[in-house]
């Protein structure tokens, strides 16, 4: 699940990047609204975490423009204003939610999973594709029957494949869904996990669930 956090204040941020990636988020961050603004446009999240007052353009304008352009992600805005009209003026912007700074980070985790799940409320838990079987609440794969256990990363990358089941899935979208942006797009790190995956589904199996099509992605499917 990728995030992004559009705050100014550098130690609220590397606090929350920090706590969030260890509670297996990817998240993506940025200090400057009209930055913040550009990259929720560019990239595909599960959910914006958004201060109010921010350099460039404020967090109440990001929401409205967002809004107004068709982005449906959660948003949750951080704010030290307390007062009735702030928060149902941003409300009516299209925020979800809003908290209140100073915070406890287990309470905005707990409004975060509140917020995501609301918003897969209508998707299956399990998704079921052939001989697969990925179950979302446990991150666990099923292949024929047999249990496999998957890394985060790896997770990630199986749901993006069986989501486009049939269609092919190219590297810079796996990169974009199960990494942040200060990923280094010319590591192996896509290749090693896909390679890890194949030893974990592939094993006794005489054919590869997951295909290679040269210079151009992967794909489960026929």
């Amino acid at each position: 699940m990728k995030i992004l956090i559009i705050e100014d204040d550098k130690d609220i941020l590397s606090f929350l990047k920090f706590n969030l990636e260890a509670e297996g988020f990817v998240v993506d961050v940025q200090s400057d609204g009209k930055k913040g603004e550009d990259f929720a446009f560019i990239n595909e999240y599960n959910l914006i975490i958004l201060d109010l007052n921010l350099p460039s353009k404020n967090g109440d304008l990001i929401c409205k423009t967002l809004r107004e352009q068709g982005k449906t992600m959660p948003i949750l805005i951080l704010s030290v204003e307390n007062d009735m009209k702030t928060k149902v003026d941003l409300l009516n912007s299209g925020a979800d939610d809003y908290v209140l700074k100073p915070f406890s980070f287990m309470e905005l985790l707990a409004r975060i999973k509140i917020l995501t799940r609301q918003r897969k409320e209508n998707l299956q838990k399990t998704l079921r594709i052939r001989d697969l079987e990925l179950d979302s609440d446990k991150q666990i794969l099923f292949y024929k029957n047999r249990k496999i256990y998957l890394t985060r990363k790896e997770y990630s990358i199986t749901e993006l494949l069986l989501n486009n089941y049939g269609k092919i899935v190219s590297r810079a979208l796996i990169l974009e869904n199960a990494w942040d942006s200060e990923a280094n797009i010319f590591s192996k790190s896509v290749e090693t996990h896909i390679l890890n995956l194949r030893r974990k589904i592939d094993k006794d199996n005489p054919r590869e669930v997951i295909k290679t099509i040269s210079g151009r992605g992967y794909m489960i499917g026929d």
